[in-house]
């Protein structure tokens, strides 16, 4: 079934608060076979929700709104809902008391305007509301279903959770969608998709590709939809390890897995300890990894040598080095990494420096070079990478490179 999601609000549209309502119920519909066509974020003006209302209906089989129903001069889906459905405004007694217990728990008097929330569209049907005071209100006709919610995220997520899904999976037909995501790191967009375009051309009818990158990781999604839970997934597994042949250097895992989780588990495991001295990323390494529960058991901290007298004073860096190869080189590099391991005693480390911009940059060093290197007792490794002009994809393209860099001489070695 086809679903479309309205969210109203000014403070939307004007980037006053970020919309993660849609985001969460998009995931959630997906979840029970319930294919979202459309999202939409119109303004609190009553011909806009009219508007949105009429075409959404035309083309959805079920429509979901969210805001709007608060008890200021502003909020206007009940009216204008029922405008559209031609029909009237009554208060409904079960939700005026569910509103006087609401404020009576509290202590604050009920005002009037509070009580008006209690009206809902004649020929709807309510939604309590134990969060809030607006309830949601929902209806039916023929082969389509609307919901309005309160935009308030944890009321809309009650009644969403408790009321809307149960309401969709004893309508829907019986279908099931099956993602599986694939994520990769190490290699750009393009020459991702041009290394698997035969595997891609030859995929199964039912089974489609989608390409989500972001800085420094490139995410493959494989979605399938069909009636048999178990034949989807197979199909899809069948399509990963295929795909594991083609492009295995550059997979580090799957969903919702993170290149910082997976390499705390890894030295965990192998009862690994890590250091690191960062320079041009400033502390977003260590910043990830600490992100990770259980992540002391195995790192021991860092030395963010931004300055070249850390280098020097910090990590035993000889002058001469720097002043010979300059802090952004790959022997600086080898250096920091040797160095950290060093002072703090650890298994592994790891070393960036870099031009992270937008200044700094020469013809010879330009903004986006950055030298990572990772160091054990055994050997110590560098690369040279230009990752662009963007001060904040820098330091993340730095920052997940050193780590899957990391995870790869680790899983060599153990």
């Amino acid at each position: 079934m086809n679903a479309e999601i309205i969210n109203i609000g000014e403070e939307l549209l004007i980037g006053q608060v970020v919309n993660t309502n849609s985001s969460w119920m998009c995931q959630k519909l997906n979840e029970i076979g319930v294919r979202v066509r459309y999202v939409s974020v119109i303004s609190d003006v009553e011909e806009d929700i009219y508007n949105a209302i009429d075409v959404s209906l035309k083309r959805s089989e079920i429509v979901i709104i969210t805001g709007g129903l608060g008890p200021t001069k502003d909020d206007l889906t009940k009216d204008v809902l029922a405008k559209y459905f031609k029909t009237n405004l009554e208060i409904n007694e079960t939700v005026l008391n569910d509103i006087v217990s609401f404020f009576k728990k509290r202590g604050m008097p009920l005002t009037e305007l509070n009580r008006l929330q209690s009206s809902v569209p004649v020929g709807f049907g309510f939604i309590r509301n134990p969060e809030g005071t607006a309830p949601g209100l929902f209806y039916r006709k023929n082969e389509r279903f609307l919901a309005a919610l309160p935009g308030v995220p944890f009321e809309m997520k009650y009644m969403f959770e408790n009321f809307i899904i149960p309401e969709l999976k004893s309508k829907i037909r019986d279908e099931y969608i099956v993602h599986k995501t694939i994520l990769t790191q190490g290699v750009g967009e393009s020459f991702l998709a041009a290394l698997i375009e035969k595997w891609e051309d030859n995929l199964p009818k039912n089974i489609s590709l989608a390409y989500l990158p972001s800085a420094g990781i490139v995410r493959l999604r494989l979605s399938a939809a069909g009636r048999d839970k178990k034949q989807l997934q197979k199909d899809i597994a069948a399509e990963v390890a295929k795909l594991r042949k083609l492009i295995p250097e550059y997979i580090f895992g799957y969903d919702n897995d993170t290149l910082e989780g997976i390499l705390v588990k890894l030295l965990a495991k192998n009862n690994l300890t890590l250091g690191i001295a960062e320079s041009c990323t400033g502390g977003y390494i260590s910043h990830l990894i600490t992100s990770i529960p259980g992540s002391s058991a195995c790192y021991k901290g860092s030395i963010t040598s931004y300055s070249n007298d850390v280098k020097i004073n910090q990590l035993c860096i000889p002058f001469q080095l720097i002043d010979k190869y300059g802090a952004v080189s790959k022997e600086v590099a080898v250096a920091m990494a040797e160095g950290v391991r060093k002072v703090l005693k650890v298994d592994y480390s790891i070393s960036v420096t870099g031009i992270a911009g937008p200044g700094g940059g020469t013809k010879q060093k330009p903004v986006g070079l950055v030298y990572i290197a990772v160091s054990s007792d055994k050997e110590t490794i560098v690369e040279k990478f230009l990752f662009g002009d963007r001060r904040d994809r820098n330091i993340v393209r730095s920052s997940v490179t050193a780590l899957n860099m990391l995870r790869k001489q680790i899983k060599k070695a153990v």
